[in-house]
């Protein structure tokens, strides 16, 4: 599926583990794409506090999450945990968002970066840099979820 190219918006990106969260962000004018430390996620969703920070501190104006889904463009078991807490997001920051196929961000990120086997989290903010820029080319725009299911 083709989408166009989203309207200029700073905005976070979210690579969503089971253990870390990586973090990317860009400017309204999609100039830069930064990465900020992975935060580690946490069973009551502390890490929540780090994020408004970021939105506030950096006025970022939407969000990305990445879903990994497969080669066939379908949703895995990491897939829907990345959806709910896409969800759990939009509920507690109230910000336009929207879901990006992330299917091999991990091992771009290996290969065009040269880390392997990090378990710093940098490999999960480069994760979230890449799903950033591939929705700064590709889309989709971003969509409040007001009665309307994006997945």
């Amino acid at each position: 599926m083709k989408y166009c190219k989203p309207k200029s918006k700073a905005i976070l990106s979210l690579d969503v583990g089971i253990k870390r969260i990586g973090l990317a962000y860009c400017d309204s004018l999609f100039i830069t794409a930064n990465i900020l430390p992975a935060l580690r996620r946490e069973e009551n969703n502390n890490e929540i506090i780090t994020i408004k920070n970021h939105i506030k501190k950096l006025n970022l104006t939407g969000f990305i999450v990445g879903l990994p889904l497969d080669e066939a463009g379908k949703m895995t078991s990491q897939a829907f945990d990345c959806k709910t807490y896409g969800e759990f997001l939009f509920n507690e920051l109230k910000l336009p968002f929207s879901f990006v196929n992330e299917h091999s961000s991990t091992w771009e990120s290996t290969n065009r970066f040269g880390v392997k086997k990090d378990k710093s989290g940098l490999i999960d903010s480069l994760s979230a840099k890449i799903i950033l820029e591939q929705w700064i080319r590709e889309g989709p725009e971003l969509k409040e979820l007001v009665g309307n299911k994006q997945i």
